[in-house]
């Protein structure tokens, strides 16, 4: 056999397997885009299930977020005061933002921002989620000056 002979006939082997690889992928890509799991959701925060007509699920609509997931962005535990979830918001949405103004970079390497927009959002809108709860229990609450105007 000949030398370029032999090297095309590489060429080719090599084309082919390769070839069979990426149709192989990509059949797969495809059935792995079509299969959804038994019992889960398309959507991560469960706002799918947020069906019927109660007024947290017309609030996990609204906010497009679930209570648990908003306690979750601001690492909160279930019975903690407005304070808490004030001095958590002001924590996470000063650590996601911009710095007043933005130094230029001194080398010609650029590295990534220390904030983020989304995060910043996601933190408003968790705060907005749970604050939306709080006023919809307050009503529940008897205030102490309600108690004491009370007729006996």
């Amino acid at each position: 056999m000949s030398s370029p002979k032999v090297i095309i006939q590489i060429f080719a082997t090599g084309a082919r397997i390769l070839g069979k690889a990426f149709y192989e992928a990509g059949k797969q890509a495809v059935k792995n885009a079509k299969h959804r799991p038994q019992g889960a959701s398309g959507d991560a925060a469960g706002i799918e299930n947020a069906t019927t007509g109660s007024i947290t699920d017309k609030l996990t609509r609204e906010h497009r977020m679930t209570l648990d997931e908003a306690q979750l962005i601001l690492n909160l535990k279930r019975d903690e005061g407005i304070e808490q979830v004030l001095k958590n918001y002001e924590h996470l949405f000063k650590a996601n933002s911009p710095p007043p103004s933005l130094p230029q970079p001194t080398s010609t390497r650029t590295t990534s921002p220390s904030y983020s927009h989304y995060l910043q959002s996601k933190v408003v809108r968790a705060r907005e989620r749970i604050e939306a709860e709080i006023k919809l229990s307050e009503p529940l609450q008897p205030k102490s000056s309600d108690v004491d105007s009370i007729p006996n």
